[in-house]
């Protein structure tokens, strides 16, 4: 076998390689050798590293490679041959790498229900410490590529990023609905994890980015849970409940059977009541809202509000989520100010309904003879002509004494 006189390396094509190893090993203590800009090339003999260098030519010989004296016992001068490893390592150029993570169920904050998430991202690699990366890494090789790089750590690199970005979102209560807005944070995290684990094997961790996290599709169980989230959205847009919907359909059925003969006189008494021609039909919209200009009893307005119906409403303070016969929100504790029109709850020094527009500011004084609303100040009742009673309250009507200041049961200033 022929002795080399010349080593050097120089890539062909687009692959990524990090390293690779020069074919011959039969070299002589003369051999030139040439390193690229960005390469840095370590020469192994019998097992040990025997030199390291940098970009440049140079010249093998027992001065720069003295170890070649302790196993060979060469002299200085003359051309002798000697067996070598040599191999060059791409250090300078930074690589991209496009991670995927999948089949990670969680238990989601903002919809308290378990979901398949799958996370997609990148993350840029360099070596820094060559003599590490290819005692740890290369071992028998004759090259090292980026395929060969994720074949080898997918496993480890996978269950360590999974676990981490979890406990990210439980630990910080992030749900679906809010995933998106800390990405940064959730990258940030997670690559603070991963040097340590990339630095061991010769590497530094340049980059990493969460491109998205969202729901997992590629099984049934992620593609039911998104159908039921867009049509939970659809819903919540259209103003219409889940029964509503269902009704819908079996409304729709019925009066298809209806056009093509097969519905009978069973099919258009389900369509008409269902669609709202009977009293009370299911389609029908149920807006039932208190009136505020009628004069009650106190037995009549505990009966009413026993009738009127609960619905939920969004929290002006928290956005969530409660009963509108509750005063307070159960999960901030913000007190319920509800729009006298819609119900809406809007914040405490609100001058107008965020939802629709009508005032909160105007006081609303009730004749206590026709129940009329009157204007602030009025002396007379505009319908009835009636003057506005001395001993009664001018909102509610309630009897007074001539020494209260205040209404004891609405709060409206005695004049």
């Amino acid at each position: 076998m022929a002795i080399i006189d010349v080593v050097r390396w120089a890539p062909q094509g687009n692959e990524t390689i990090y390293a690779f190893r020069f074919p011959e090993t039969n070299l002589s203590t003369y051999t030139q050798l040439i390193v690229q800009e960005s390469q840095v090339a370590i020469i192994f003999s019998k097992g040990q590293i025997a030199g390291k260098f940098g970009p440049g030519k140079h010249t093998l010989n027992t001065e720069n490679l003295p170890i070649l004296r302790s196993i060979y016992g060469f002299p200085f001068g003359g051309k002798n041959p000697f067996t070598a490893e040599v191999w060059f390592v791409n250090k300078l150029q930074p690589y991209n790498i496009d991670w995927n993570i999948n089949k990670m169920d969680i238990h989601d904050a903002d919809y308290n229900t378990g979901i398949p998430l799958v996370a997609n991202g990148t993350y840029g690699l360099k070596i820094n410490d060559a003599e590490r990366f290819l005692i740890k890494i290369v071992g028998t090789k004759n090259s090292f590529n980026q395929k060969d790089l994720t074949d080898q750590f997918y496993g480890e690199y996978s269950t360590k990023t999974k676990s981490t970005l979890m406990q990210f979102m439980i630990n910080n209560k992030i749900g679906l609905k809010k995933v998106s807005a800390y990405l940064d944070s959730i990258s940030d995290n997670l690559r603070s994890i991963m040097l340590p684990f990339w630095e061991n094997i010769g590497f530094e961790l340049i980059k990493f980015y969460i491109t998205s996290i969202e729901i997992d599709t590629s099984n049934e169980a992620g593609k039911r849970i998104l159908e039921a989230i867009s049509r939970q959205s659809a819903q919540a847009i259209g103003g219409y409940t889940w029964q509503q919907s269902q009704a819908f359909e079996v409304a729709k059925d019925a009066v298809d059977g209806i056009s093509n003969g097969s519905g009978g006189l069973l099919g258009a008494i389900v369509a008409t009541n269902l669609m709202g021609g009977g009293a009370g039909g299911i389609m029908e919209p149920q807006y039932i809202q208190p009136t505020f200009n009628q004069k009650t009893t106190d037995a009549q307005s505990e009966n009413k509000q026993t009738e009127t119906h609960i619905r939920e409403i969004y929290c002006s303070n928290c956005s969530k989520k409660f009963a509108s016969n509750q005063k307070f929100c159960p999960f901030c504790g913000d007190e319920y100010c509800p729009c006298p029109k819609c119900g809406t709850d809007n914040d405490k020094n609100a001058k107008r309904c965020v939802s629709c527009g009508h005032s909160l500011l105007t006081e609303q004084i009730i004749c206590s003879h026709c129940n009329t609303p009157l204007a602030t100040g009025s002396g007379f009742c505009g319908n009835c002509g009636k003057p506005v009673s001395e001993g009664k309250c001018t909102r509610c009507g309630t009897n007074l004494t001539p020494n209260i200041k205040f209404c004891p049961k609405c709060g409206q200033k005695n004049a």
